[in-house]
């Protein structure tokens, strides 16, 4: 925060007692400053650590966290048996230039040639005939516009020059009423919700393009389509319960009217988030069932464990308890309801990270291993290979792998080799307390390593965080939370968000009726069909 931000609220504590607001500012940059000082008092504490910590790393990739000298490159590592294709180390494919297989949403245009069709002579060899090959030549060419356009009908009037009577030329067919249409409301939260760009960012943009469009009228338009989607976000949250597995996470996040009345137009649920804390919090969760992903976003005072615990308080009674990944903070975990619990071997894995430059090699053995690990699953995955299968390719692979790697961490603390206290020390004692959670893939079908989907999940909210810094109600972040869960799942399940929130609108009395049918996965199948029944009803 800027210095002149923390004078001025020293200045203004002289003469009279400090606003809420001044006490919240002062507050953080107390805990901020403790929080470094403690770290630099820390034995170990190194520079590159705090810049880690303050501005995040730009890698964890082993190779560049303990580079390898050229003789341990040249000889490489011990790779697990059979499981591991050494092809996998080339280079993937697709790092060129984009084809125009690319742009499924490009608009085509059919070019016919001017001088030939299918069945003339070939006016090369002047014998034979020209056919029409499969596959045309294709040119890409990209355009810029505005992100919202605009078209202004100019209908003609004409009036008598008798009676005065004006008459006014019809609107074409397809106008509509609406001066902002569904796919103007579709683009404004893909910017905003799913591009982070803040309403007033927007407003500047169109502005200078010649489309004004101010910061009020677009969130006007996107609480009015927000009414419009509500079904389907409700279904996501319901599929979602009945999922067989679940990664959760949260991050921090601003409400700056949390805490007043609720308006009208809240949801219920924020009476029930207005109690002494103080923390705001975005979730994350993404649900993983039959192949298909689906995230889901809330924002309020609850932490993640609360916001998973009510979602799965809509799963089937029938249902066994799910899989949940998370890292190992107790507030990740639904209270009474019971799970699976998995924890995030990434985070296990960044404690070594931070202190690899005072342990090189001990730091080295472990990443190389877990790396190992990482290498079978993607073998795992490559194949295709069913829960059950993946799980018996683990237990082959993996396992010993992790057994080894149990007792070598174990030995370290037992034969004094590490000190407890120190910052290797206490990465080993946080990995073996949390062994058996972390190995759980090793034990249990379909059980993931890590929770980077959840974690890639939140880098949505986190953008929106960056960039807009806050939502003034909880209202508006119900809004967020419900356009990020569309958007991002479609992303997930590979489908283009602004064609899904669009067909959202414009069948809104359809998705209220079977907002099943309306998922990310399907919904073209249902389009299909709707088009398909329309001649049969004329």
């Amino acid at each position: 925060m800027p210095l002149a931000e923390l004078v001025g609220i020293a200045e203004r504590a002289k003469s009279s007692p400090i606003t809420e607001a001044d006490y919240a500012t002062l507050k953080a940059a107390l805990e901020t400053l403790a929080f470094l000082t403690q770290e630099l008092a820390a034995k170990g504490t190194t520079i590159d650590r705090l810049r880690r910590m303050l501005f995040g790393g730009s890698t964890e990739k082993t190779d560049q966290v303990v580079p390898r000298s050229e003789d341990e490159a040249s000889n490489g590592n011990e790779r697990a048996s059979g499981a591991i294709d050494e092809s996998r180390d080339s280079k993937r494919p697709g790092h060129g230039r984009n084809g125009a297989a690319a742009y499924p949403g490009a608009k085509k245009v059919r070019v016919p040639h001017v001088d030939l069709c299918a069945g003339t002579v070939c006016p090369d060899c002047e014998k034979g005939k020209v056919y029409a090959l499969a596959e045309p030549a294709q040119l890409v060419r990209v355009q810029g516009m505005a992100p919202l356009g605009a078209t202004i009908y100019e209908c003609e009037r004409l009036r008598c020059n008798l009676c005065g009577e004006v008459f006014t030329a019809k609107a074409p067919e397809g106008v509509g009423d609406e001066k902002y249409d569904a796919t103007a409301a579709a683009m404004i939260a893909l910017l905003k919700y799913g591009a982070g760009l803040p309403f007033h960012r927007i407003e500047k943009l169109q502005a200078g393009l010649g489309i004004p469009l101010p910061a009020a009228t677009q969130w006007e338009i996107v609480w009015g389509a927000s009414k419009l989607v509500a079904a389907a976000n409700d279904e996501l949250i319901r599929q979602a319960a009945q999922s067989e597995l679940v990664h959760n996470d949260d991050t921090t996040a601003r409400i700056l009217d949390l805490g007043s009345a609720p308006t009208e137009e809240e949801p219920a649920s924020v009476e029930d988030e207005r109690d002494e804390r103080t923390g705001i919090f975005t979730t994350a969760i993404v649900a993983e069932t039959s192949g298909r992903r689906i995230a889901l976003f809330f924002t309020g005072a609850r932490h993640a464990g609360e916001n998973l615990a009510d979602v799965l308080a809509r799963r089937a009674g029938g249902l066994g308890a799910p899989i949940q990944m998370c890292d190992a903070l107790s507030r990740n975990l639904p209270g009474e309801l019971q799970t699976i619990v998995a924890n995030c071997i990434s985070h296990a894995r960044r404690r070594f990270v931070d202190v690899v430059n005072d342990f090189p090699d001990e730091c080295r053995h472990l990443l190389e291993t877990l790396g190992q690990v990482y290498k079978i699953d993607a073998v795992a995955r490559e194949r295709s290979l069913s829960p059950g299968e993946r799980l018996a390719l683990h237990q082959a692979e993996s396992g010993p792998l992790m057994d080894g790697l149990e007792k070598w961490l174990r030995s370290l603390l037992s034969e004094h080799k590490i000190e407890p206290n120190s910052g290797l020390g206490e990465a080993i004692g946080y990995m073996l307390k949390h062994w058996t959670k972390l190995t759980l893939f090793l034990r249990v079908p379909g059980a993931p390593l890590d929770n980077n989907v959840c974690e890639r999940a939140l880098k949505k909210a986190i953008l929106h965080r960056k960039n807009a810094l806050f939502y003034k109600t909880q209202n508006g972040a119900h809004v967020g939370d419900t356009f990020m869960s569309l958007i991002h799942t479609a992303e997930l399940n590979r489908e283009n968000p602004f064609d899904y929130l669009v067909a959202l609108q414009r069948h809104y009395d359809h998705v209220v009726v079977d907002p099943g049918a309306w998922m990310p996965w399907n919904y073209r199948e249902t389009l299909a069909r709707l088009v398909e029944a329309a001649p049969a009803s004329r």
